[in-house]
């Protein structure tokens, strides 16, 4: 019945300082798949997921965030690596119970975000 996880969005105030993080630091491509909305944002392909950031038409108040979105990546050195490049704040559990290596961090606009990573022989 399900296909699988179409998309994440994420409400965000400041476009500019997102694209940023998310082009500049994390290395996500733009998709070309966004219509002609009434409203900014900006898409991105990952994998075969997408992450919309939505500006909303009118400000309003952040609500509190304790939820998060995880990406599953093939090198998880080449994502450290990029995010010490950039001063980018983590916290890494080579260790997890989970069987694979987790990295959180946190967006500009304070969406937390996991990174993860299968270990072999776990």
């Amino acid at each position: 019945m399900y296909a699988g996880l179409h998309h994440v969005a994420l409400i965000v105030h400041d476009l500019e300082k997102a694209r940023q993080f998310y082009e500049e630091i994390l290395g996500f491509k733009v998709s070309d798949d966004r219509p002609a909305f009434d409203f900014d944002g900006q898409w991105y392909h990952i994998g075969s997921t997408e992450l919309h950031l939505v500006v909303p038409r009118e400000p309003r108040p952040m609500l509190k965030k304790d939820g998060h979105f995880a990406v599953r990546v093939t090198n998880m050195k080449q994502l450290l690596a990029r995010l010490d490049e950039h001063n980018w704040q983590y916290e890494s559990y080579p260790d997890s119970i989970t069987g694979w290596h987790q990295v959180f961090i946190t967006d500009p606009e304070g969406h937390r975000i996991e990174f993860n990573q299968e270990r072999i022989g776990v």
